[in-house]
């Protein structure tokens, strides 16, 4: 356009300057030097340090921060080159821009960062140089870990969990709760006991953070005492070894119970003969009769405690032979239910008589006719509990049904493989406390009747990390009796393990293969 209207228009052209060291053409910057002279003159590295030591703990895996701070982190990880570049002096005084880690072999106890840094030098230029970190790790273990390795017994303090029922469900859902938020990962030591799990800590705070993680999932009473081991008169220090004993309520999931007549009446007349349907910090219980529930927390529980009528152990299995629904489908407590009046005879007495039972039951969006459910048989249970003595017209129903049974349907997959695995606390077995062959084989029937509720209770794995099973091969007949399985486990909800292998090797591009 400027052409067409005769304008005249001077083209911009860039301006060089000539370097003031070496003499070649350079665009023009604040000290009028080349890039290769700008760094022969001056040089950003050279007030940071090149070698530092650094202190890992080889037990622990853990890395000293002066003074007395140890940071967990692994190899190759965010948190250590954090903790590297920290400890790098006089970084301050320069801008970091970059920093990675250059491969070192592992057993080599060298670790190199490369760091790029920017310094404003000479009239205000900006240049940005690379330099290269050498860490040097010395092992030395830190306290807590050398009081171990000198004597394991050199605890300070200690948790003793205890419950005291006839099975170990509760510990078996708590063990999962304590590995999914590492709850137990400052223990020194774990020790199975007959009735609970001894946890021993090298900290008391560690021990008084690991009882307050334990009532915010279970309802709990506690108590701690402490024992004078050592003192200085001189400097007036005190050396105290601290015991914590926590009681877990004997109250479990799918017990029956019945209220002392105070507590009912606080409850609004509820039940008094209910069931317990979840347990957390707080104990669910639901009235099959009426579908009235509750919750309790820990400080009403102890308050007016109870103890249960009749227990998991004491279930009976029934056929249903009729199911005659009265409502529709509620949701009491984020559950469903509907009553329904159920005709019932125990699967022990087929062949043998015609008793049958006419039971009003909370289950009735889940049992048809020809399933089979487990509950309490009221009418042959012998029953010693003072609470349900003190209700003198109290109709006491024959049968309650509590859960649907699928011991049926289990048959076809006993001995095959799950899916899903869980993980375990490394403990020590107490073997005074151990009764030999029929305790173990005791112990892996409650482990398996563990892993059963897991499958048929969503609501019980939803704080439970289960793990994607590799070797697990599903069933060619899998789509052919779908729908008349066991309840299981869907693959969404698994999770998969990380797990580094020996095989797993560096390629010659320099790819590390893992396995998964």
């Amino acid at each position: 356009m400027d052409g067409e209207s005769g304008m005249f228009t001077v083209q911009q052209t860039v301006g060089t300057v000539l370097c003031c060291k070496c003499g070649i053409l350079i665009a023009p910057n604040a000290a009028n030097m080349c890039v290769k002279c700008l760094r022969s003159e001056v040089d950003i590295t050279e007030t940071l340090q090149k070698h530092v030591i650094i202190i890992h703990c080889p037990e622990c895996d853990r890395y000293l921060q002066p003074p007395r701070t140890w940071i967990k982190a692994q190899l190759e990880s965010k948190e250590l080159l954090t903790f590297c570049a920290k400890r790098v002096k006089n970084l301050n005084k320069v801008r970091l821009v970059h920093a990675e880690f250059i491969w070192t072999e592992p057993h080599s106890k060298r670790l190199k960062v490369k760091l790029k840094v920017q310094k404003e030098v000479l009239n205000g230029a900006v240049i940005e140089q690379a330099c290269m970190v050498e860490y040097v790790v010395q092992d030395q273990m830190c306290e807590s870990c050398s009081r171990v390795q000198a004597n394991p017994d050199q605890w300070v303090a200690a948790v003793q969990l205890r419950q005291h029922v006839s099975h170990r469900r509760t510990f078996f859902y708590l063990e999962q709760l304590i590995l999914k938020h590492d709850a137990a990962i400052r223990a020194i030591r774990i020790k199975q006991m007959d009735h609970g799990i001894d946890f021993f800590f090298a900290n008391r705070n560690h021990a008084v953070k690991f009882v307050e993680f334990v009532q915010k999932v279970v309802p709990i009473k506690s108590r701690h005492d402490k024992q004078l081991v050592s003192h200085d008169t001189k400097s007036n220090n005190y050396n105290y070894k601290y015991t914590f004993s926590v009681e877990i309520c004997p109250i479990c999931r799918e017990d029956l119970v019945c209220l002392p007549p105070k507590l009912a009446a606080n409850l609004g007349s509820l039940g008094p003969l209910v069931i317990c349907t979840k347990i957390s910090n707080s104990i669910t219980l639901l009235d099959p009769l009426t579908l009235r529930h509750c919750f309790i927390d820990a400080e009403q529980y102890w308050r007016a405690s109870f103890t249960p009528l009749l227990s998991s152990k004491q279930l009976v299995e029934y056929v249903v032979l009729d199911v005659d629904p009265i409502s529709s489908e509620v949701n009491v407590g984020g559950s469903k239910y509907m009553m329904a009046d159920a005709q019932v005879a125990r699967v022990s007495d087929f062949g043998k008589n015609d008793t049958m039972f006419f039971v009003r039951t909370h289950l009735g969006h889940l049992l048809n006719a020809g399933d089979y459910a487990l509950g309490y048989d009221l009418n042959a249970a012998n029953n010693n509990d003072m609470e349900i003595d003190k209700y003198k017209s109290l109709v006491i129903p024959e049968v309650i049904l509590v859960k649907k049974s699928y011991e049926e349907r289990r048959q076809k997959n006993r001995g095959k493989p799950r899916s899903w695995w869980l993980k375990s606390i490394k403990k020590e077995v107490d073997v005074s406390e151990t009764r030999g062959k029929g305790d173990e084989e005791k112990m892996i029937d409650e482990y398996e009747q563990f892993l059963r509720d897991i499958e048929e209770n969503p609501d019980l794995r939803f704080n439970i990390s289960l793990y994607r099973n590799k070797e697990y091969q599903p069933s060619e007949m899998a789509s052919v009796t779908d729908g008349e399985d066991a309840p299981s486990i869907p693959l969404e909800e698994l999770l998969d393990d990380l797990r580094i292998s020996a095989e797993d090797v560096v390629d010659d591009d320099g790819d590390e293969g893992m396995k998964e």
